[in-house]
């Protein structure tokens, strides 16, 4: 599923999107536009524009003009498993997101699932294979802890040590800080050298504080990489991996119900 960096660049790439005015909307999905029936995002929205792309932790969401100049309804977007969003200009041409990954496989026009089309004759579109994204009016945030990207030091040492689960479940609920997910976890423990499984409200304040750090520092280098997928551990979480900075062996195990790797040596508790 896709984490902070995966939606802050789809953040990045719905920017294009905003002060264009909208002309028409396709929203007859019903699955990825529920509870909305067709019809109902393209009443509230067409004439009207979208005027800001925001994003906290994996939800992303556009606030919208009316056609008379008003505040609209927010328009959310969440990418599902594999969405991905595309914007083009009035040629048809792709902008902004940088060129696509080589091993993502050709966009086929039945899977664009929710599209807008504007004025100039550009689009946006919510490209998903798997029909797994979602696009609704006014999405609720309510459930949501801080942004991952933008949490103090201070506020991410007391939501993540409230708890006496393992650390590891503290990092992924996304009420406690929004963004985390399963290769970012264990991404940021591996650059902390934290082991996973140790209790939350155990940890010395070195350790939770060395966990901000290479969180800050795992989550920049995966927006700039283009996804989580690039960071430096990941390709090492298999059978028969190793530690690629002290050689030792990957272990695996499930720590919160989910599955996790770590280094035998330096996160052992």
């Amino acid at each position: 599923m896709p984490e902070l960096p995966e939606v802050e660049n789809a953040r990045q790439v719905l920017v294009e999107a905003l002060d264009r005015r909208i002309e028409e909307i396709d929203d007859r999905d019903e699955w990825v536009c529920r509870p909305h029936r067709p019809g109902d995002i393209a009443t509230a929205l067409v004439s009207g524009k979208l005027t800001a792309a925001h994003r906290r932790g994996k939800t992303m969401w556009c606030d919208t003009e009316t056609a008379d100049g008003t505040e609209g309804p927010s328009l959310g977007v969440h990418l599902g498993m594999g969405g991905r969003i595309v914007v083009t200009n009035s040629a048809g041409e792709r902008t902004g997101g940088g060129p696509e990954r080589p091993d993502r496989a050709p966009r086929k026009a039945e899977w664009d699932r929710f599209t807008m089309t504007f004025a100039d004759g550009g689009r946006f579109r919510l490209f998903d294979k798997r029909r797994l994204g979602r696009v609704r009016l006014d999405p609720d945030l309510s459930g949501l802890g801080p942004d991952a990207g933008s949490i103090t030091a201070a506020d991410f040492r007391n939501r993540v040590t409230r708890g006496r689960s393992a650390v590891k479940a503290r990092l992924l609920d996304q009420s406690v800080l929004a963004g985390v997910g399963n290769l970012l976890a264990d991404e940021t423990l591996w650059q902390a050298k934290v082991d996973p499984a140790a209790r939350a409200d155990e940890l010395a304040r070195r350790d939770v504080d060395r966990l901000y750090r290479n969180l800050e520092k795992a989550l920049t280098a995966a927006i700039e990489g283009g996804g989580v997928h690039t960071g430096t551990v990941i390709e090492h979480r298999h059978e028969g991996g190793h530690c690629p900075r002290c050689g030792a062996a990957m272990r695996h195990g499930t720590v919160g119900g989910r599955s996790t790797w770590w280094c035998s040596k330096e996160q052992s508790s």
